[in-house]
Parts: structure tokens; sequence; C-alpha cells
């Protein structure tokens, strides 16, 4: 396992265990993890033979979603910091100094929303692109990047029906065993660090294919990939039934579907 995945596991491992119950929120720690990669990337300064990225970041929060890392915010801090390391090291990109993320706190934020201000701060002090210790004023819009995930937040009915459906996941063989839970809602598989579930496989695309439920339970749907998807050894044309035990091909990499 490479270390980028072994920071993504540590850090789902936040949510799943000791700390479950503090992320309710919509706005998840592994969401946070490669929205601040992507943000280092969409920085990236290009000299005569170095990348050079941000090396400080600022996560605005709304107050709900403040409020539910409190008592666990520093652990999340370290795993962030270590994720746009090996981002950084993976993609050899040059940072000009320690990485430091931060979390505040904007009022106008609504839950499921947040902000992120990514700079380059030199060892001595001086940065790149003005300070980041104040909110999200007017001015501040065009370098402060704000995501929304607030479309996934759901009445309590639905929220209800989803705690009491069976969750799916993809178990990939390894070694070591990989076991990789998908949302409620579906998800999306790819190469992508945008996907729900990242396969680290150059065989696959980057948006491969879908898996979510529908009226008579899960299905999966290839997204145009360039090396297709298998089920039981058959390939996908549109959308198809999905059931537990099944053995999933997203171009080389096998997956058993499962439901728990």
């Amino acid at each position: 396992m490479n270390l980028l995945k072994s920071v993504e596991n540590t850090i789902a491992k936040l949510v799943e265990g000791a700390f479950g119950r503090a992320f309710r929120s919509e706005v998840r720690p592994m969401e946070l993890a490669r929205k601040l990669a992507r943000e280092m990337d969409a920085h990236r300064t290009v000299s005569v033979s170095r990348t050079y990225v941000p090396n400080e970041y600022v996560v605005w929060l709304s107050p709900e979603d403040r409020e539910r890392y409190e008592g666990v915010e520093d652990e999340v801090i370290e795993e962030l910091c270590a994720y746009l390391l090996e981002h950084a090291r993976r993609e050899e990109l040059i940072l000009a100094g320690p990485v430091a993320v931060g979390f505040d706190t904007d009022e106008r934020l609504t839950l499921g929303e947040f902000g992120i201000q990514a700079q380059l701060v030199r060892p001595d002090g001086h940065s790149s692109q003005g300070a980041a210790e104040r909110p999200l004023e007017a001015d501040e819009h065009g370098k402060t990047m704000i995501y929304s995930t607030s479309a996934r937040v759901r009445g309590p009915v639905e929220d209800a029906h989803a705690q009491r459906a069976p969750r799916a996941l993809l178990v990939l063989g390894g070694p070591p065993t990989r076991r990789l839970l998908l949302p409620p809602t579906g998800g999306t598989v790819g190469r992508s660090r945008e996907c729900d579930v990242v396969l680290d496989d150059t065989g696959i695309s980057r948006r491969h294919a879908q898996i979510r439920p529908g009226g008579a339970g899960w299905e999966i749907e290839d997204l145009g990939s360039t090396n297709g998807v298998h089920v039981n050894g058959v390939e996908v044309t549109g959308r198809r039934a999905l059931h537990s035990g099944d053995l999933i091909e997203f171009g080389s990499t096998e997956a058993r579907f499962e439901l728990a």
C-alpha cells in the first residue's frame, strides 16, 4: 500500500473509529483532504526547473461543522498535513516551508459549506498571497475557494432510511485486503482523487464507474471508461443490478461487492 493511500485510510479510520460520532457533519475529513490537494494543484507556480505550491492553508467552516470537530481537531489537522506532504512528494511539487493547516469559523457559511484559502509562505514568513488571518471578506472571495456539499443534506425520513439500509462496500484482495465503504447514497469509482472510491491503477479511468442504490437495490454503471466494467465476467452496458458477492472488474482491478 502506498503512503498516500495509508494516510487516506488513517483519515477514514478517524471517521469510522472512536471519533465517528463527531463527524455526522456534512463536511467530512476525507473530503477536506481531497479538496486541499486540489487547491494545492490549482495554485502551482512553475519556475525554470521546479514547481512550487502553497504550504499554508486555512479551512473555513460553518459554526455547525466546526462544533462537530471539537475535541478531535488536532488529530484531523495532523492527518491532513500528512496527506498534503505525501501528495506533494508523489507529484514532485516543491513546498516553500512546512505544511500548515488551520481551521477557522465563518458565520456566513451554512452546514455543508466550507472555504479553503491557500498561500505560499516562505521560511522568512513572507506570504505571496496576503494574510489569511481574516474571515471571508468580499474582496477575498477571489482567493478563497468555496465548496458546498449541502446537496447531501437530506430530510429526516431519508436519513432514517439510509441508517436502516445495508451499507455497500468494495473488497479488494490485496495483499493486504482492503474494504472500501461506499457512501449511503452511492458514489463514483475511479483514479481521480475527486471520486468517492479512489483506485490507484493506470488501467482505470479517472471517473470509471458509478455505484448507487436504485429502486430494486444497488446498481453499477460504466461512466464511459476506457477499459470497461465487467460483473462476473459480463461487460456492463447501461445500468446493471449488483448483488452481494458479485465480482467487479474495473479495468485490471478486481473487487468483490458486499452488503453489510
